[in-house]
């Protein structure tokens, strides 16, 4: 039996950000009570060409389906014209065993995957009233972070902070030719946003715990491996609320572990995202929330499944 191989463009044809979204929530919710099997991500680096590549798995208890994906970061690429991200999520019956399709997707599906995630769940803990967003980082993460955000509430202003100012300029046009307004910002005053999401591939904290304002909302998607850390410890010892999209990754190479080995925050002090997304917390008006998301292969089971549903008749 031939598998089909689909390639980004009848995936993107196939999905629309609803489709993302409610396929990235329900899986969220599932995996936060513990219907899901998950285990432990794959994790290769290659210091030499500023690269690494994560294996993952999952799957959603009755599913038909399972996914293994190969996801890689190289992020050197772009000074030869190539992307950071590329990979490809592999779909398996969960009935049989067989493969049922490659989706090579080039990193689209855990793009997508990853924007979903994280403006879900910075819905979900900032403020009501907030429409101010920052975000840390120039790539592909940082414009889709403010896109699919702007899907779910009103953005006022979108500040970008980036290492490289021509990069940052870069960025700003591209969401104003999206309908978003949004200027260059300092790391200072980009830590004052009402909303900040990193997404970064950073080793050492990109914004001071001490210039985020109460009643902040603080997400960061790029400590996916133990050597990468965005946000400082302490952030979570201000932290009301800290959310975590799996309690041991998040511990073994998420900011949240980085915060407790600092001793900063206890490790029991988080709650999974899914339980949030499906129950908000009352927050009050001054409390800082945060959430620490290193990625979850049973989110990206659900969306290759949603995905490949749309594209096999």
């Amino acid at each position: 039996m031939n598998v089909p191989v689909f390639g980004p463009a009848a995936i993107e044809e196939a999905a629309a950000p609803r489709l993302v979204l409610d396929a990235v929530r329900d899986a969220s919710i599932a995996h936060a009570e513990g219907r899901t099997t998950v285990p432990p991500p794959l994790h290769m680096e290659f210091p030499d060409a500023d690269g690494d590549c994560h294996v993952k798995a999952g799957w959603i208890s009755g599913a038909a389906d399972f996914a293994v994906k190969i996801a890689t970061g190289f992020y050197a690429n772009p000074a030869i014209g190539l992307p950071s991200n590329h990979g490809l999520v592999c779909v398996i019956s969960a009935r049989t065993g067989q493969v049922r399709a490659l989706l090579d997707d080039r990193g689209l599906l855990t793009a997508w995957r990853t924007a979903a995630a994280g403006a879900l769940i910075t819905h979900a803990l900032a403020r009501p009233g907030a429409t101010e967003l920052a975000v840390f980082g120039t790539g592909q993460q940082a414009l889709l972070q403010a896109v699919w955000l702007a899907e779910l509430r009103p953005l006022t202003a979108v500040l970008v902070h980036g290492r490289h100012p021509d990069r940052a300029a870069a960025l700003c046009g591209e969401l104003r030719s999206r309908g978003l307004e949004a200027r260059p910002a300092t790391a200072r005053e980009a830590a004052g946003a009402d909303m900040i999401v990193t997404t970064t591939p950073a080793t050492s904290p990109v914004l001071d715990a001490a210039h985020v304002r109460e009643g902040a909302h603080v997400t960061g998607i790029g400590t996916d491996m133990p050597h990468k850390n965005e946000l400082p410890p302490e952030l979570f010892g201000r932290a009301r609320i800290i959310a975590t999209d799996d309690h041991t990754q998040c511990l073994d190479h998420g900011d949240f572990g980085h915060a407790v080995r600092a001793g900063a925050a206890a490790h029991d002090s988080d709650t999974p995202v899914g339980l949030l997304l499906k129950q908000p917390l009352d927050r009050s008006a001054t409390a800082i929330t945060v959430a620490d998301l290193t990625g979850v292969g049973a989110l990206d089971a659900a969306l290759a499944s949603a995905v490949l549903h749309r594209l096999l008749p």
